[in-house]
C-alpha cells in the first residue's frame, strides 16, 4: 500500500483517494494529498467528495430491484409508470431563424433504453446541438424534463446522457418513495453506506473535499461547486456524495453477484446480466468536448471498441491496465473513477475532485492505480 500512497502523493491533484476490493474484503485503502489548496485539511480515507455519475451505477441497482419485483419491466414503454414521457420530441435541426426543428419520436421509449443510454437523451457539454436549443442545459424540474429533446429515436443510436435522472423518476414513480428515500432503503442503507447521500450533514460536509479546475496553464485552483445540498431534479444522474469507503461495499456487492455480508440485494443472474452488452451492434463513441471547462474529449478505451450494458460501460478486450475484457466500469465529472472484474474477482475505485473531466494526470494517476491492484492479486488462472 505504501507504493500506491506514494503515487497519490506525487500526482499532479490536490488529493485523492484509492481503494481495491476482492470478494472477501479490502485490499488497501489510502489517501495523500489535501481537501483543497487554499487550505491545509489533508485528504483522508474518509474524505467525502462529489461521485457524481458514480450515482448512476446506484440507481441501475435500484431500478433493476424494482424489475425483480415486477414493479419495473425492462421492455415496457417508460410512458407505463411516467406518463408524461408519452409522447418525447426528437431534435431534427434548426429552421433559418435557428429555432429547433422538433417532431415526435418514431419508436417507443423503454426502461432498457434509459439504463443503456440509448433513449436519445444527451448533455449539453458533449453536444453543441443541444447548447443551441435555448431550453435548459440540465433540467431543473419535472416539467422541464418533458421540454428536453432527444438526439435521435430511442434505441437507435448510443448517447452518453441524462438517461439515468429519467431513470430516476422511474424508480419513483414504480416504488412510491421519492428517490433518495428509495436508495436509502434499497441501496445504501443494506449496504452500511452511511456516509453517502444526495443531503450532508454539517459533519458530513466537515470532511466534503473541494472542486478544482485545471486551467490551460495546467495550474490547478480551487472553485466554488455546491454539492451535498439535497437530492435536486437530476439526482438520479449525479447528486450523490460519498466516500470510497463507502464505494467499496457497493463494488463488492456487485462482485459477489448481488450479496453483500449475507444481505442480498440482487439476483445473481441479474448482476451477470447487467454486465452483458445489452446495445447490441451499437458501439459507445468517443465523448467530443463541447464544455471545455467541463470537459475534454473522453474515451475511456480509445481504439477499442466498446459496449453498454445495463449501467455499465463494458470494455471488450482486455484492459491496458490489467482488467479482463467485459468488466464493468465508468465513472464522475469530477474525475472519480471505478472498475468492476468479474472474472480476476477485483474491483477499485479512485476519487479526486477536479475539473474538466477526463483530465490527463488523473487518468494517469488510475492507470498507474489499477497496474498496483493487479501486481498485487494472484495470477490469473
Amino acid at each position: 500500500m505504501d507504493h500506491i500512497t506514494a503515487l497519490l502523493r506525487d500526482a499532479p491533484v490536490p488529493g485523492a483517494v484509492a481503494l481495491a476490493v476482492n470478494r472477501d474484503g479490502t485490499l488497501f485503502e489510502t489517501a495523500a494529498g489535501v481537501r483543497d489548496l487554499s487550505g491545509d485539511a489533508p485528504m483522508t480515507t474518509d474524505t467525502i467528495v462529489w461521485i457524481a455519475s458514480m450515482t448512476k451505477a446506484i440507481v441501475s441497482v435500484a431500478a433493476m430491484q424494482l424489475v425483480e419485483q415486477g414493479r419495473l419491466q425492462l421492455d415496457a414503454p417508460v410512458a407505463a409508470v411516467v406518463p408524461a414521457l408519452a409522447a418525447p420530441l426528437v431534435l431534427d435541426g434548426f429552421d433559418a431563424g435557428g429555432a429547433p426543428v422538433l417532431r415526435p419520436a418514431r419508436t417507443v421509449m423503454t426502461l432498457r433504453h434509459l439504463l443503456t443510454h440509448t433513449a436519445g437523451y444527451g448533455y449539453y457539454f458533449w453536444n453543441p446541438d443541444l447548447n443551441r436549443t435555448g431550453l435548459p442545459r440540465i433540467p431543473a424540474s419535472f416539467e422541464e424534463v418533458t421540454r428536453t429533446p432527444l438526439l435521435f429515436d430511442p434505441g437507435t443510436r448510443w448517447t452518453y446522457g441524462i438517461n439515468t435522472d429519467i431513470l430516476g423518476l422511474a424508480v419513483e414513480a414504480a416504488s412510491g418513495q421519492t428517490l433518495d428515500a428509495c436508495l436509502r432503503d434499497q441501496v445504501l442503507g443494506p449496504l452500511g453506506m452511511h456516509d453517502t447521500a444526495f443531503l450532508l450533514t454539517p459533519g458530513q460536509r466537515a470532511r466534503l473535499a473541494r472542486m478544482h479546475r485545471r486551467g490551460g496553464d495546467g495550474i490547478l485552483r480551487p472553485i466554488d461547486w455546491p454539492v451535498g445540498e439535497g437530492q435536486g431534479f437530476t439526482g438520479g444522474g449525479g447528486g450523490l456524495c460519498g466516500t470510497a469507503r463507502d464505494y467499496g461495499r457497493f463494488l463488492r456487492m456487485l462482485l459477489n453477484g448481488g450479496i453483500f455480508d449475507g444481505t442480498r440485494l440482487l439476483r445473481a443472474e441479474t448482476v451477470a446480466e447487467m454486465g452483458r452488452n445489452q446495445i447490441g451492434d451499437l458501439l459507445v463513441h468517443t465523448l467530443v468536448s463541447a464544455a471545455p471547462k467541463l470537459s475534454n474529449d473522453a474515451n475511456l478505451f480509445p481504439g477499442m471498441a466498446q459496449k453498454w450494458g445495463l449501467g455499465f460501460l463494458l470494455n471488450t478486450e482486455q484492459g491496458p491496465h490489467g482488467r479482463s475484457a467485459n468488466s464493468m466500469a465508468w465513472a464522475g465529472l469530477g474525475n472519480c473513477y471505478y472498475w468492476i472484474d468479474p472474472a480476476r474477482g477485483l474491483a477499485g475505485c479512485l476519487l479526486t475532485q477536479v475539473l474538466p473531466f477526463a483530465d490527463a494526470p488523473a487518468l494517469a494517476l488510475f492507470g498507474a492505480v489499477e497496474r498496483a491492484v493487479y501486481a498485487m492479486a494472484e495470477p490469473a488462472l
